[in-house]
Order: C-alpha cells, then sequence, then structure tokens
C-alpha cells in the first residue's frame, strides 16, 4: 500500500489496500490517521478525496465495531472470591 506521506497519490488506494475487516485495530487507526492528515492538507484532488473519504469511512467502522467487541470482552470480566472470571456478557 502507498505511504500516506504527500509524495504519493491515493489513486490506486482503492485496488491495493487490504479489506479494513482483516485488519487489526492498531493498523486500521494508522491508516484512518495517515488518512485524516493527508486530507487536512487539502493537496488531494476531489476525485481522490472522495475515495480517500471512504476509506477513512470503512476504517473508522472498524475501529469502532473492535472498540465495541472489546468493550463486551472487558464488561464479562468480574471479580469472584478466587480472583477475575469471565461471565457472559448482558446485552440489552
Amino acid at each position: 500500500m502507498p505511504e500516506l506521506d504527500g509524495t504519493h497519490t491515493f489513486a490506486a488506494m482503492s485496488h491495493d489496500a487490504r479489506d479494513p475487516s482483516q485488519l487489526s485495530f492498531e493498523d486500521s487507526l494508522s491508516e484512518l490517521e495517515k488518512i485524516v492528515a493527508h486530507l487536512e492538507r487539502g493537496d488531494v484532488a476531489l476525485a481522490d478525496s472522495i475515495r480517500i473519504y471512504k476509506r477513512g469511512a470503512a476504517l473508522k467502522a472498524r475501529c469502532e465495531a473492535q472498540l465495541k467487541d472489546a468493550q463486551l470482552e472487558v464488561d464479562q470480566i468480574v471479580m469472584g472470591p478466587n480472583g477475575p472470571k469471565t461471565e457472559p456478557a448482558k446485552l440489552g
């Protein structure tokens, strides 16, 4: 995948980028941060900006889903008399 350092365009990004659902939280967040920084510089053509924005939206959704899953997992950990144990999450 091209680096998002201003020396490469994002034209090929949608073809080279991995599916966000296959990325770790850290990889998704890192790529999202680079996209935001690049878009904030304002030196991207309109068509590329739209393509990049869509990629960023997909990465944001991935990060939010992973955080929600992690929160559910943490919520299931409770302290018992013998230390931490897990319980089914109470949804709803």
